[in-house]
């Protein structure tokens, strides 16, 4: 159990999977986007 053990938050971690353990992060939007769309 640990780093080779993709059933644990550091194995995903090392393996550079995303599990229900370790969520993907999610890609922001730019700040200029966002002002943008508040604008109109």
């Amino acid at each position: 159990m640990g780093r080779g053990d993709k059933r644990t938050k550091r194995g995903k971690i090392t393996m550079g999977s995303f599990g229900k353990v370790r969520p993907a992060r999610t890609p922001k939007t730019k700040a200029t986007d966002n002002a943008a769309k508040k604008a109109s």
